[in-house]
Order: structure tokens, then sequence, then C-alpha cells
């Protein structure tokens, strides 16, 4: 077959009539659509256009998450199988056959879909850079992502008891943490990047998640508020007071140097303090889990799905999906409301209330109160915990009326006495002070 292209006559040979023609169509088909047939399309290998790809698309348009997914899977899955590849080698039947490959190894079906979904990134932007005429991963079916498995919401005994050992450490910006993903349904991407004029009276409002060391758009690309239970709503003023009341642009939880907590920040928090601490009270899972928790106690409040959907930020389908067992299981006529809940699990790890029934009435007299407001109970303290040595706390239920007060000074010396005998009963470091040593 013959034909003129830029002024100079083209040929090319088939063995077969119908190869040939068949391109001529192609050849008459494009200069019908105004462009100019080029013999050398697709001619580059994937391995060398996927450097084009990157430069040209990855870097401006994705998130450094996806673009460190896409890495990830390009050189552990798609570069071994087809870099070497030219583009107009690549048809639908081998990206198939990549697909079943991948699944025959025990690759994740997340991981294959992540595959799929940068080859066909890839060629997209072939089909739009005049490289090839389609997309052939278009015309290959993605492996379902249906959950293989329920979800199991933590209950909240095990929410409380991670909290109460982090509180017990003295590491309240952890406790929380915790609070956060489990009684407001945030993601953890969601509370890395929350700023303290987000935190309202009645309202959390989502705007923003990290994405490595920068923000970006929630998950959904949309925006929400969800409404703070009380206890933690308690739990974040405490740990506003804790941070020295910063102002609005504030970060919630922040670094110790104060910046946003980035990837490499949040896998080490994972594994080395969740983790550890989780297995301690029979959790097995990631933080992202404790957002299933928030989800179940709506649920078991009897609020209808489209509400539970709005606050966690799901479609109403995707809610309906994750947690219809928890719907089955819900009994209307048992319903329990979150804050009764939460705080009845709070009663059973009370670590504030632990050693303070010994001393509480004597206590309470040592000064005249400057004020009437009822001291905090449960595990909400407005005011950091009183720490014995390190690692030993016993908080007083009235601490935060005697710190306020200055009261601690002015109480009776049998009363101090008492305290101090308290403390170093939970601790056999301290020694026991003499009666009436006012020291």
């Amino acid at each position: 077959m013959r034909w003129r292209e830029h002024g100079r006559y083209r040929s090319r040979s088939f063995t077969r009539e119908a190869d040939g023609a068949r391109f001529e169509r192609e050849v008459e088909r494009t200069r019908e659509l105004g462009g100019v047939f080029d013999l050398g399309r697709g001619k580059e290998s994937l391995a060398e256009f996927v450097e084009v790809y990157w430069r040209r698309h990855a870097l401006p348009n994705l998130s450094d998450n996806t673009r460190a997914s896409y890495g990830r899977v390009w050189e552990k899955h798609v570069r071994p199988a087809l870099g070497g590849y030219r583009l107009r080698e690549v048809s639908p039947n081998v990206v198939d056959e990549l697909k079943g490959d991948l699944i025959a190894s025990g690759v994740g079906r997340p991981t294959v879909r992540r595959a799929l979904a940068l080859l066909s990134g890839m060629f997209s932007c072939a089909v739009k850079w005049d490289r090839l005429d389609r997309n052939p991963v278009r015309e290959v079916s993605l492996p379902s992502s249906e959950r293989s498995r329920y979800v199991r919401p933590l209950t909240l005994d095990q929410v409380e008891a991670l909290r109460a050992q982090r509180l017990a450490d003295d590491r309240q910006l952890d406790a929380t943490l915790i609070s956060v993903l489990a009684y407001s349904g945030l993601r953890p991407q969601e509370a890395r990047a929350l700023l303290w004029r987000d935190v309202g009276a009645r309202s959390l409002r989502v705007e923003r998640a990290a994405a490595g060391r920068t923000v970006k758009t929630t998950k959904t690309g949309k925006i929400r508020t969800v409404r703070p239970l009380a206890p933690l709503a308690a739990d974040l003023a405490a740990w506003w007071t804790a941070q020295g009341q910063p102002n609005g642009e504030a970060l919630v939880f922040p670094t110790q140097s104060g910046r946003l907590m980035a990837d490499t920040d949040c896998r080490n928090w994972r594994r080395r303090v969740y983790e550890p601490e989780a297995r301690k009270v029979g959790i097995h899972g990631r933080p992202y889990d404790l957002r299933h928790s928030f989800a179940s106690l709506l649920i078991y409040e009897g609020r209808p799905a489209v509400d539970v959907a709005a606050q966690i930020g799901n479609s109403t389908e995707t809610t309906l999906k994750t947690y219809v067992h928890v719907f089955e299981e819900f009994d209307p006529a048992h319903r329990v409301t979150a804050v009764e809940a939460i705080e009845a699990a709070r009663e059973e790890f009370d670590v504030r209330g632990e050693h303070a029934d010994a001393v509480e009435d004597a206590d309470a007299k040592a000064c005249k109160p400057a004020s009437t407001r009822k001291p905090t109970r449960g595990l909400e303290p407005r005011t950091p915990s009183l720490r014995v040595i390190k690692r030993v706390v016993v908080v007083w239920r009235n601490w935060e009326y005697l710190a306020s007060n200055n009261a601690f000074h002015c109480m009776t010396a049998p009363n101090r006495d008492r305290l101090l005998l308290l403390l170093c009963s939970v601790d056999d470091r301290c020694s026991a002070p003499a009666p009436g040593n006012r020291a």
C-alpha cells in the first residue's frame, strides 16, 4: 500500500489483504478528521512513556499520597510485567492477562484496581497526546470492590481502656486524638489537618485533610459538619487548655515542633504508640477503625442512614453497605444515647476517681471556694492530670478546684498528709512524710 504524507510517498506491505484494507481505512479516517497519520506513533516503551506521564500529568495534578501509591504499584507490579512493551503493543488482552496474573499471585484486589487505574490514566494521556487512538484499559473490567468481610466497630470498653492508658502515661494528645477518631468519625488525615477555628461550640467543621506535609480536600471532596458529643467536647476543651489556649489557626494535633503531622509521623505513631497500646486491650486494627465506633453509636441511637452518612462523610449507599450488619442488629426498642453509653464506659475506667473517695470530703473543705462550679467527673479533665513519679498517675477529682484557687497550700496539715500518704500508697518508691510535716 502506498500513500503521500508530508510531501513524500510512503509505503507499507502486509501479508494479508484484510490487514492492508484495515490500515487503509485508518489512514482515510485520520485524514477525514483532519489529523496526521504517523507511523511512528506508539513506538516508545511504557517505561519511557511513564517519565513523560509523570512530568506532564502526575506531578501537577496528583496528590503526594496518590503519586507515592502509584510509584509503589508501578515498580513492584506494572513495570516488571509491561515496562518493555511499546504503547501500541499493549492491547486489552495484555492488560487482562496482567490482571489475572496479579490476582493469581495473591495480590489484593485494591492493589490490582490501583494498578489498572494507573495504566488507565497513562493510556488516557497517551490518547490525549496523540500517541494512540484508544485506551486499551477501558475494555478491561475492574476487580470487585465489595468488602470481603464486615467492619468490626470497637466496643466502648476497648476505646475507653485505650484512652485511659494514654492518660495514665500523661499523653493527653494521644487520648484526645483517640476521642476525636472514635466519637466524631473523622478520618485520621482529617484529624491531622483540624484547626482550632474548626472546633465550634456545637459543631466540628471538616474542610480539609492532610496529604504528606500539605493539606488537600477531604477524601470525597466535600465539606461537612459533625455534632460533637458532650464527652468529646469536654476532651477538646481540656486539650485546648493544656496547650495554652492557642489561637484559631493553630493545629489541634501538631507535632512537638508545632507543624502538621506528616505521613511518616502518622505511621510512626501508629507503629510505636497505637498498636502496642491497642494490643494490651485486645484491639487489632488501624486507628482508622475507631471511626466505625462513632457510626455504631449513631446507629444505636436510632439515627437514620442519611444522618449517619452525613456525619461520617460517606454517601448513604456506602454507609448502608458498610454498616448493614450493625443496622440489622439494632433493636428500636432498646435505643441507647451515645453520651450515656460513653459515660457508662468511662465510669468503669475512671482513673481520676480511683483513689479520690478517701480524701474527697476532707479536701473539699480545705479552703473557702472561690467558685461554685461542680468539679468535672469521669475521664475528661479540664486540667492536666497529677503525675506521681513518671507513669503512676492519680488525678484527684477536685484537683481543678484546688489548683484554680491555690488551695493546696492552705490545706490543714492533717489533710495534706493524708493526700501525700495516698499518693505514696500507689508508688512504693516515695516515702511517706512524717505526721505534721508541712514541707
